[in-house]
């Protein structure tokens, strides 16, 4: 049986195909349309997982929809009818869109699908999940437990921002929920915005500045914005916020309890912004903690799987598992609402047609998140020549002895191997590498690389079984999606002069002696690397262990700034051309920069790619 799972039309459109319950493929939007976060109808990512499946559009037994747009809408009009006359601005803007389409959404569905196949006779039905079921459906049924407690967190669903799940077996049962307005994720989207990033993109830049402030505001958002129960449930005062109606996150009242208005984007970071990123981040990890704790009382579960945007907070993660009294945690990789494909597309395998669900108690089912489009040695070199690139072909046993020494020697390294990642995260399959060792790695990665904010940290690749020589933890983390901190035998002791420093200012004192991939407050997002899941890309990190005696090395996302993850060999090669990466490696091709000729039409990516 095949399944055809979809999100569309809100922001990171993607597709899924299952088959039997398992998963065939999935893909983004954005890395064929390179739009960072698509939010359009998935046409190529369904195409990709068709031709991945062998099959025709006529050939599907279901097509699923991962949420219900008459719940939506429902939401939106009691909103705006609680506020008005407040928000009608708002209101005329968002109801033609609605009236147009999305409120005639299974037409326009079938409309987008005739065009896949005009001839074809009967369309496959069309079935519509509730938003959170298909994240929970996502958390639970590719994770490695039997039974477990089940968390998600996002903006909003259709009505709900946070629910509980008990999943046991094919099963997956509603426990509780906390509807719209009051959700953490659109809190930390408010400090977001009020930081001066971009709302929907900019989170995981919050929280990566908030080591360098001090929670100075915590206890006026727990006076003042958020009432935080003992059991983690809340509600937010709404006086501070205009998302409801209005057309931004906050508003004057919020401006005047912090003391400013929102950072203008692009603008110097001050010490301000640090103290609120580090403020909210603090919240939200009591909040997930209160809920974890709660619901594992509630539940009696040993595990937790956990989905929706807020589950890509690691760091909230790292501290759930630390502190928290589940015996395992399992994220979904792709946690925000381009999982929701996948999660629909299992839901209805599972519960709409009472499948059974086998574990294999060997790991996840979700084959290392390697679920996207793969390119073989032979069009890599076609696309190559046609290019007019110079490059050098070499065998497999040569191939990571050859990269593992050019990372030794502290050049930047485009890695592009096999099927593309599913998720936010790059995983080693489309990354850009460096010396964890290196002292200058990470300035020289986010100024002349990727082109992003200085404060922003990189993520550490280390082998699965090495992972607690250097990392206080000894877990599978193969999706970067827990913080952990350096092994202490590996800190540094601190200069004096570093207690004198503030803020970005402190970014260059070495911590460690993997000092690229240790951020300010000693801790790391780990990718653990697994040979059943990329073979590839744990033999590179063998033979750079065997050369330097370190199992670490930076794992960044293969794109610029305000690009999506490249998909295509052609979308390396431009990245790479217009960076300082120093070696491309396609496939088994390596591509030096020293040796290719300059590009004369314009390579500036910022005309390209809207910043994120």
């Amino acid at each position: 049986m095949n399944i055809l799972g979809i999100s569309a039309f809100y922001h990171d459109s993607a597709a899924c195909l299952v088959r039997d319950g398992e998963i065939i493929a999935a893909a983004q939007e954005e890395r064929f349309t390179r739009k960072k976060h698509d939010p359009r109808f998935p046409s190529h990512a369904i195409s990709y997982c068709l031709r991945e499946g062998g099959i025709k559009l006529s050939e599907l037994n279901y097509i699923a929809f991962y949420d219900k747009p008459l719940l939506k809408f429902e939401r939106l009009l009691e909103t705006y009818m609680s506020f008005a006359p407040k928000g009608l601005r708002s209101f005329l803007m968002a109801m033609p869109l609605w009236l147009k389409e999305k409120l005639f959404l299974k037409k326009l569905l079938v409309d987008q699908f005739r065009e896949f196949e005009p001839a074809a006779g009967i369309m496959p039905p069309i079935l519509f999940g509730e938003h959170h079921e298909s994240h929970a459906a996502s958390a639970f049924y590719p994770s490695p437990y039997e039974e477990a407690a089940v968390l998600c967190l996002d903006g909003v669903g259709e009505w709900a921002t946070t629910t509980a799940w008990t999943g046991k077996g094919n099963c997956l049962i509603p426990l509780w929920e906390i509807p719209f307005p009051h959700s953490i994720g659109l809190l930390y989207s408010a400090f977001t915005y009020h930081t001066g990033f971009k709302v929907n993109s900019g989170e995981y830049k919050v929280m990566g500045l908030a080591p360098y402030g001090q929670p100075k505001y915590v206890q006026k958002i727990y006076d003042h914005v958020i009432d935080l129960k003992p059991d983690g449930t809340f509600r937010l005062n709404m006086d501070y916020f205009d998302y409801c109606t209005g057309l931004a996150m906050t508003n004057r009242r919020f401006d005047q309890l912090f003391g400013a208005p929102p950072r203008q984007p692009e603008t110097r970071l001050t010490q301000r912004e640090m103290d609120m990123a580090r403020s909210i981040q603090d919240v939200t990890e009591e909040v997930i903690l209160r809920l974890g704790r709660t619901l594992h009382r509630e539940t009696g579960a040993e595990y937790l799987c956990m989905a929706g945007g807020v589950a890509l907070n690691c760091v909230a993660n790292g501290r759930l598992l630390r502190e928290g009294p589940f015996k395992g945690i399992w994220i979904q990789p792709a946690a925000g609402d381009a999982g929701g494909a996948l999660g629909v597309a299992l839901s209805t395998w599972y519960q709409y047609e009472g499948r059974a669900r086998t574990v294999s108690g060997h790991g996840d089912a979700m084959k290392g998140s390697y679920l996207g489009p793969s390119f073989s040695d032979e069009e890599i070199r076609a696309f190559l020549d046609e290019r007019g690139a110079p490059y050098f072909t070499v065998s497999d046993d040569e191939l990571c002895d050859r990269v593992a020494a050019e990372l030794a020697a502290g050049k930047v390294i485009g890695w592009f191997q096999d099927r593309m990642e599913f998720g936010p995260r790059a995983l080693g399959a489309r990354s850009i590498l460096g010396d964890a060792r290196n002292t200058t790695m990470q300035s020289v990665m986010n100024l002349k690389i990727k082109f992003r904010e200085s404060f922003r940290p990189f993520a550490p690749s280390v082998l699965r079984e090495s992972v607690k020589d250097y990392f206080e933890m000894d877990t599978d983390s193969p999706y970067m999606l827990l913080v952990a901190d350096v092994a202490k035998s590996r800190c540094l002791e601190m200069p004096r002069h570093a207690s004198e420093l503030w803020g970005i200012n402190r970014l260059n004192v070495p911590r460690s002696d993997i000092p690229a991939v240790t951020h300010i407050d000693y801790s790391a997002r780990v990718q653990t690397v697994h040979k059943d899941t990329n073979p590839k890309y744990y033999k590179l990190l063998k033979a750079f262990e065997a050369l330097t005696d370190c199992a670490v090395i930076v794992n960044t996302s293969f794109n610029v700034r305000g690009e999506p993850i490249v998909g295509s060999p052609e979308d390396a090669y431009r990245c790479f051309m217009r960076t300082e990466i120093d070696l491309l490696v396609l496939g088994n091709q390596l591509v030096y920069k020293a040796d290719q000729k300059p590009v004369e039409a314009d390579t500036d990516w910022r005309k390209e790619f809207v910043l994120d």
